[in-house]
């Protein structure tokens, strides 16, 4: 049965509260902010604006919770019967955990519905079936020792996690984080608060008992500096921009050295070499690449590098893509482009196709604030031709739907070229030679290499960067390292 998006959006309250051992709280000053639909400009719900004092009982409850063995020593059976009912009653709670992406962050609610919401569960109930099959070790000794290699939960974890897909990046830090034993507090992004406060709810539901997982709202100048700063969190794990993951370094460096996970920006480069035999195909995937979810994705196609012998007939098909994605109301069921996060981040996109212009970039399509009369935050999508990797709009990250077209003559220039930036988490290359296409592969200093795809994945794959996109892996089993101790224990053997 379809849903009415639109009546579902007038009937719904969501909470503003915070969710600290088990229990809803407002932030202890009285403080909020509002929560805003982007799609309109209005109050969605006031929110809790939690600062130090609002942390500290977070931590507090998160640091019993661990000590107290509830969860930490639960055995991984347990733990994976109540992920396992976690994940599934997102599922049941799918529509309204989808209207709540949709309202608070502007994308499409058939993406929120179809991609986001059902991602996250996966990632859930995946991690939970992953808990009972992670082994210890044995290391290789003589007969008179014996060598354990144990793994043990970090502790008390802190994610802080990003606007853009609100449910799945927290999902892919709570999946591992609480499979591996540890207590949680996830703190979302100030701009887009309300299905994590929906989600703890779920949690509690599940059986994951009192202080276990925790969500603080706030900002993060207050409530995110506050946890990174804090002496009793073991590990913050965030997803965001180089800029703020490089105050969380610093924080760490001035607390208790605390473990520092980053998945931070990038300017992914995508290849399309000569050869490449399905330019249509191409195309779409370079227009849904950037274009996607407003272009608010930290591995968006941002710079298209074309061969120069096929970059006009290209940049046409890309730019008819483009054409046919342009924005309309989330909760339209046939939206493709929904609205940007905020009017401050819809500016700041605005102000980098301005930037582009004034360096000399040939602006192909779009450029443009849309849908101004409803009250929201809508750019159409933008191609820019000309660009030389040197300008600001092809080093810097817009996170918006702004394309830069770049050509290069033969694959040398294409991987220097795409190596060219302080970012290091995603690339991709069209080509019909395998030779080529290993060759380039492995050359391109990017944490996830897509060959005559894009952005294609699932959870057994890890994700993450090198250079100044961040280090530690989300997804797969390999995100669990981050989560967890590696203990040595040599017993000496008498007999």
């Amino acid at each position: 049965m379809s849903v009415n998006w639109k009546q579902a959006a007038a009937d719904l309250k969501p909470r503003g509260q915070s969710f600290i051992g088990g229990k809803f709280v407002e932030a202890a000053s009285g403080k909020q902010f509002d929560a805003i639909n982007p799609a309109t400009g209005k109050t969605l719900a006031s929110v809790a604006s939690c600062d130090r004092a609002d942390v500290d009982l977070a931590v507090k409850s998160a640091r019993r919770a661990f000590e107290s063995g509830v969860w930490s020593r639960r055995s991984p059976s347990e733990r994976k019967k109540v992920l396992q009912r976690f994940g599934e009653l997102m599922l049941s709670h799918a529509d309204e955990l989808a209207l709540l992406e949709t309202l608070n962050m502007g994308k499409p609610i058939s993406d929120a519905r179809s991609i986001d919401v059902p991602g996250s569960a996966n990632t859930i109930l995946w991690y939970a079936e992953a808990i009972d099959k992670i082994y210890d070790e044995i290391a290789p000794t003589g007969s008179g020792a014996l060598g354990m290699i144990t793994r043990e939960p970090v502790g008390v974890v802190a994610a802080v996690v990003p606007w853009n897909f609100p449910l799945l990046m927290a999902c892919w830090k709570i999946g591992p984080a609480l499979a591996a034993g540890n207590s949680l507090i996830l703190k979302p992004a100030e701009q887009s608060p309300l299905s994590a406060i929906r989600l703890a709810e779920l949690a509690a539901e599940a059986g994951i008992p009192d202080g276990v997982f925790n969500v603080v709202t706030g900002l993060g100048e207050t409530a995110g500096m506050a946890l990174g700063m804090h002496m009793d969190v073991d590990c913050v794990t965030f997803t965001g921009s180089t800029e703020v993951g490089k105050l969380f370094l610093s924080y760490a460096a001035q607390s208790n050295m605390k473990r520092i996970a980053l998945e931070c920006g990038g300017k992914t480069p995508h290849i399309v070499m000569a050869d490449c035999g399905n330019l249509d195909e191409a195309a779409s995937a370079a227009a849904f690449g950037i274009f996607f979810n407003q272009g608010e994705v930290c591995n968006a196609g941002s710079r298209l590098l074309v061969d120069a012998r096929i970059k006009d007939e290209f940049l046409e098909k890309v730019i008819a893509v483009g054409n046919s994605l342009q924005p309309g109301d989330p909760l339209d069921a046939e939206t493709r482009l929904g609205a940007i996060v905020s009017k401050a981040q819809m500016e700041r996109v605005l102000d980098y196709i301005e930037i582009g212009s004034r360096e000399g970039a040939q602006l192909k399509s779009g450029g443009r604030q849309v849908r101004t009369e409803s009250g929201g935050y809508f750019v159409e999508p933008t191609v820019f031709d000309n660009v030389d990797n040197g300008m600001r709009i092809a080093q810097e990250e817009i996170f918006g739907p702004v394309l830069s077209t770049i050509t290069f003559k033969d694959a040398e220039e294409a991987v220097r070229i795409a190596n060219d930036t302080i970012y290091g988490l995603a690339a991709a290359v069209w080509t019909d030679n395998i030779d080529t296409a290993l060759a380039t592969a492995r050359r391109l200093r990017a944490g996830s290499v897509w060959v005559n795809n894009f952005d294609e994945s699932n959870i057994t794959m890890p994700f993450g960067g090198y250079k100044q996109s961040g280090f530690g892996r989300d997804k797969s089993l390999h995100a669990i390292d981050k989560y967890t101790e590696l203990k040595a224990t040599w017993i000496k053997i008498r007999a």
